[in-house]
């Protein structure tokens, strides 16, 4: 029986992974739409937004020209964090996973000896039972 638990424990760990890749998969979509359609505004000129507006000034236009930069600097720096995080904790729960069946190994292990040292108790009490009553036996003859 315990042959078969890694095998299911393997499928529902391989599926359990796949689910979550999906998962993030999901979520950077959605992050990387919402960047694309929600914040793309920022990013065009005030001058294309409307047709009647005037132009900007140069040093408005630097401004946001500026910001612009910053923005995407920083989005791509907390990209490449986030994605450097995902990566460590992968990395993590794969060593988790590795050091919880050494150790379910080691109990395994500890438990076999452990019966092993319980039998060899109760056959040494057996034969030293059986020793005395035999030298009782001696004595009372």
């Amino acid at each position: 029986m315990n042959a078969m638990r890694p095998e299911k424990t393997e499928t529902t760990e391989t599926e359990t992974v796949d689910s979550n890749l999906a998962a993030v998969t999901e979520v950077e979509a959605g992050i990387r739409d919402f960047v694309r359609n929600d914040i793309a505004y920022l990013r065009r000129p005030a001058a294309t937004a409307t047709t009647d507006a005037p132009a900007l000034d140069p040093s408005a236009e630097a401004t946001v020209t500026n910001v612009n930069s910053l923005i995407q600097r920083v989005a791509g720096t907390s990209l490449a964090e986030i994605e450097n995080l995902i990566s460590e904790l992968e990395s993590l729960r794969d060593l988790l996973h590795a050091e919880g069946q050494r150790v379910q190994r080691e109990i395994s292990g500890y438990a076999q000896l452990s019966q092993a040292a319980m039998k060899s108790t109760r056959m040494i009490a057996d034969n030293v039972a059986q020793w005395k009553r035999a030298a009782d036996g001696l004595r009372n003859s």
